[in-house]
């Protein structure tokens, strides 16, 4: 037997919030009932996933979660960040709902992923369906910043994710290269953000900013440049309020 289909059945507080925050995404939705139980169905391309309502779920509390596999993360995480950036003005990086950037993760093989936590507090992880090329491991900062992304984008443990960065930081600042530097201090600043922790996110960006680079490293750098303006940006509209 073949062309079978896999649909996740995952809980929410809400399915209209979540069919918005889909719908943001570039999903849409495909059935729709409140009774007798609420239940919609969400749909973008190939990826379908479907919500039951829970009046008295707690986001915080979810364990759901949902593996998707996909040929380019970075295609379908640009579509995401400009659905959000077009409702939000911003990525959203903190609190529920958020998502991470495209990284590789050592616990996956080196596979590139990213995760979407939806307003149900359930985690959407992205995953390429092919790792990464393979490039130089880096010195001593680049092996701490993989298992700080495993820490803090695979578990959630933003806070010891950014406790093991600080150590490094301060442990190899004089022997780490410009790139390896910036990379580690564009995934703090954001490590921050989710903490809530505004000064240290600063402090982060602005390190990050100060550090200067060849036209060969900028090129290396493009996604972790473009986290520091995400994080600038929200840091800009967070202090204007």
């Amino acid at each position: 037997m073949a062309n079978e289909i896999t649909v996740p059945l995952l809980p929410c507080r809400s399915i209209d919030e979540m069919a918005e925050f889909y719908a943001m995404l570039g999903f849409t939705r495909t059935y729709y009932q409140t009774r007798p139980n609420p239940y919609v169905s969400l749909e973008r391309e190939d990826l379908r996933l479907d919500f039951f309502g829970m009046p008295d779920f707690d986001p915080a509390d979810s364990y759901g979660t949902c593996l998707v596999i996909v040929p380019d993360t970075r295609e379908l995480f640009d579509a995401f960040a400009a659905g959000m950036r077009a409702v939000h003005g911003k990525l959203l990086v903190s609190g529920i709902p958020r998502m991470t950037r495209p990284r590789k993760r050592k616990n996956a093989d080196n596979h590139s992923g990213f995760t979407v936590i939806d307003p149900g507090g359930n985690w959407i992880r992205i995953v390429a369906a092919a790792p990464e090329a393979e490039r130089s491991s880096g010195g001593k900062l680049s092996v701490t910043l993989a298992r700080a992304v495993v820490m803090g984008d695979s578990h959630g443990k933003h806070v010891r994710a950014a406790q093991i960065l600080d150590a490094a930081l301060e442990r190899d600042k004089a022997t780490a290269t410009a790139a390896e530097l910036v990379e580690t201090l564009a995934y703090r600043a954001e490590l921050a953000i989710r903490a809530d922790d505004t000064e240290a996110a600063v402090a982060a960006l602005a390190r990050a900013r100060e550090i200067p680079l060849t036209e060969a490293e900028r090129a290396t750098l493009t996604e972790s440049l473009a986290a520091l303006d995400d994080i600038e940006l929200g840091l800009r509209a967070a202090l204007q309020h």
